[in-house]
């Protein structure tokens, strides 16, 4: 079963994402690579090549290429960068990183607060309520091997060490190619599975802050954080509470949970995998939750599914559209050899890493109210087990109200360095769900404007 294992946070309908090398038989181009021209220190010449010329696009300014990371197996990490539409050289830069394992950040992009929307006649739109009106982004196909980043065999990751390493070679080399973004606040958001790239790359930069790194790391936002499979395999009672499960299959679920989190405390990593995929996620479809609540992704208890996640996807493999981002006849990847090699990573926990990082820059961990893979009682449950400054703070205090236009957002709570937050009617995609509000509180998070 565990070669079928597939990441357990993208949705259903991304499943067929593998692109045929006949899709892309056309274009002889070849990928970008910036990296040579980076070490030579022709940075202009880097800059100006990257740049993406494309009338689609309309007036929004962009840059995408290749940065390596590994030169050993060739491993080259895909990245797109968006320009703050307002006061470029001051505004904070924002690195998103979508989860997986394997989910290209084209998602995040296209999907949920890009400034483009493909549409259902593959059109592209302007995005009302992106995140570009505010901050430079950053979207990053992460780790290699996902989406348009490429590697041979042997650079596929195996943690999140290797891939905090990676992420932190990207970024160094980011910042050399735009030096004028060197003082710039950089904060590094993500979603999903992200909730452990997230906390990697943090926890590398903090790490090589005393040998010299100049990457400005203020904060970490992460948005549906899968970093704690322990305390977060907690589904049974959640389920059964919004009505998805009755009392039997309650205590059928918690059997299944505790298989899990019995293999994980014996470290056997594999086998906790592998009961997590048939729990609640699974290619083959026939997961627990799916045979006994009907859904085809537990990504919103409001939502069977959402078909139009699949658009950005066949417009990324038109000739025109792959000249213009720099990627050639690289193929888009699907999920399968990256989910593959990080199956023990699945199982395992980077609370420790979480604790560390809250005693040294602010951490945003918000929630959507109606997700299932990811729910809000799962993500305190891990906050409240972590070890920290402000443990006892974060405990005690109280949450408040949050409003964005006079009507209720959400809730928010916040000890120290940790912000915990619920957003309102939003599933396990918060910015497609709701782009105002969740504008508002990245805004908010960012410019420490919490009151």
């Amino acid at each position: 079963m565990l070669n079928k294992l597939v990441p357990l946070f993208i949705v259903v309908l991304l499943h067929n994402w593998k692109v045929s090398s006949e899709s892309v038989r056309n274009v002889y181009q070849e990928p970008l690579m910036l990296t040579p021209l980076i070490k030579s220190f022709n940075v202009e010449e880097a800059k100006l090549q990257a740049e993406v010329v494309f009338d689609e696009f309309r007036d929004i300014k962009s840059y995408s290429g290749y940065l390596t990371v590994n030169e050993r197996y060739n491993s080259n990490t895909f990245f797109w960068f968006f320009p703050c539409e307002c006061d470029y050289l001051n505004a904070p830069v924002v690195l998103w990183l979508q989860g997986g394992p394997g989910a290209s950040s084209m998602i995040g992009l296209f999907g949920e607060h890009g400034p483009f929307i493909v549409n259902s006649f593959y059109q592209i739109e302007i995005r009302e309520h992106r995140w570009t009106k505010k901050f430079s982004m950053l979207y990053v196909d992460n780790p290699v091997g996902t989406g348009f980043s490429f590697t041979d065999d042997g650079g596929y990751a195996h943690n999140q060490s290797v891939i905090g390493e990676q992420l932190h070679e990207a970024l160094s080399q980011f910042f050399i190619l735009f030096p004028e973004l060197g003082n710039n606040k950089f904060f590094i958001t993500g979603q999903s599975y992200a909730g452990k790239y997230a906390p990697a790359v943090a926890y590398t930069i903090l790490k090589n802050k005393k040998e010299g790194s100049k990457i400005r790391l203020e904060g970490v936002a992460i948005a549906s954080a899968f970093s704690d499979p322990l305390n977060q395999l907690k589904y049974s009672d959640y389920l059964y509470q919004i009505g998805l499960l009755d009392s039997k299959l309650r205590r059928e679920m918690k059997q299944i949970e505790r298989k899990s989190r019995e293999a994980i405390e014996q470290k056997d990593w594999r086998a906790a995998a592998d009961v997590f995929a048939e729990l609640i996620y699974d290619l083959r479809d026939n997961t627990f939750f799916q045979n006994v609540t009907g859904f085809q992704e537990p990504m919103n208890y409001l939502k069977l599914e959402d078909r139009s996640l699949r658009y950005h996807v066949q417009y990324l493999q038109r000739d025109d559209v792959r000249r213009a981002i720099h990627v050639g006849n690289s193929p888009f990847h699907n999920t399968t050899m990256v989910d593959k090699h990080l199956t023990e990573d699945l199982a395992k926990s980077v609370a420790p890493w979480i604790s560390e990082l809250l005693d040294n820059y602010r951490m945003m961990f918000y929630c959507g109210q109606v997700d299932i893979i990811v729910p809000w009682t799962g993500v305190t449950n891990f906050l409240q087990k972590l070890n920290f400054s402000s443990l006892d703070e974060y405990k005690s205090r109280d949450r408040r109200f949050w409003y964005v236009n006079n009507e209720l957002a959400g809730y928010i709570k916040q000890a120290g360095n940790l912000t915990e937050v619920l957003v309102r009617n939003a599933g396990h995609m918060i910015p497609r769900d709701q782009p105002e509000w969740t504008l508002d509180l990245i805004t908010k998070f960012v410019y420490n404007q919490f009151t």
